[in-house]
């Protein structure tokens, strides 16, 4: 596993697996170790993925000051593993949480971007309003699961404040395009991979700038992929549509019967999605 050491003393951990050109890949979590990335579906037949374990995550150490964890003070973590691979630019792919970091990393450094593919994004880095009907909207869609009636129940009480700690776990087959016994293994990993610290941290008061991240992307002139699940509650298809607009040359790719984790639940599909887009910048589809 090689490492690195980022401007503040910290030592970060990387992973590569593949063959093909590099794709940097940003983990969300927030603040999950990288390893549930896996192959992402079998990308690393098309390209060597290059997995970074976020500060505090995985082999990665804890910085001395925990305030790093802010999304925002992670933008020279990545900048710092361009120079470390020698890369003049990256094409970078981040998934949920970890779209925020690339967002600010493409906001900051337009130019040492190539393709930027951002599956399932978190909209927290751009401002984008998701309203409660919008997760609803989408989790109707399941109406007929076996599993729909607590789960939906559980879903309104998240969206309306009334949460307790079971809604929580009851969504979670909400999160899998096929709640089955490899999501909730997934699901079940998810606890022990995450640092729970760093991800009260990660969006602390500052780590964003709204306004100017989506000014700053609006001049971006490279391809961009913006990945959504049909079934994704955590980004619904009407906002993700409203995502990839903030972007001059955006495609929207709808994985159907997906929902946030898109490789788990139809691996053939998402690679090639990415994969077209990776090669060439295109691919552009409806709902």
């Amino acid at each position: 596993m090689p490492t690195y050491t980022a401007p503040d003393g910290t030592t970060l951990a990387y992973h590569m697996t593949g063959d093909g050109p590099p794709l940097v890949c940003l983990p969300g979590g927030p603040m999950q170790d990288s390893v549930y990335l896996g192959d992402l579906g079998g990308l690393t037949a098309h390209r060597t993925l290059i997995r970074l374990d976020l500060r505090g995550t995985g082999g990665s150490a804890v910085p001395r000051d925990t305030a790093s964890y802010r999304c925002d003070r992670q933008v020279a973590d990545v900048e710092a593993l361009r120079e470390e691979l020698g890369l003049q630019r990256l094409d970078l792919l981040a998934h949920s949480a970890g779209a925020n970091l690339a967002a600010l990393y493409t906001a900051r450094h337009p130019d040492r971007v190539g393709r930027l593919a951002l599956i399932a994004p978190s909209v927290f880095a751009v401002g984008l309003g998701i309203t409660a009907e919008d997760r609803l909207e989408r989790a109707r869609l399941r109406r007929d699961e076996p599993w729909f009636a607590p789960a939906y129940t559980s879903l309104e009480a998240i969206t309306t404040g009334r949460a307790t700690a079971d809604d929580w776990d009851a969504v979670a087959p909400f999160w899998f395009g096929r709640w089955d016994d490899e999501a909730r293994a997934f699901r079940a990993a998810e606890q022990r991979q995450r640092n729970d610290e760093a991800a009260a941290r990660y969006a602390s008061d500052g780590a964003f700038d709204p306004d100017g991240t989506r000014s700053a992307l609006a001049a971006f002139p490279s391809p961009v992929l913006v990945l959504a699940g049909e079934y994704d509650v955590a980004g619904p298809v009407r906002v993700m549509k409203e995502y990839a607009g903030l972007f001059p040359s955006a495609g929207l790719v709808v994985q159907s019967g997906a929902g946030h984790v898109p490789w788990l639940d139809d691996r053939g599909r998402f690679v090639t999605a990415v994969a077209a887009f990776l090669d060439d910048g295109g691919g552009v589809s409806s709902p």
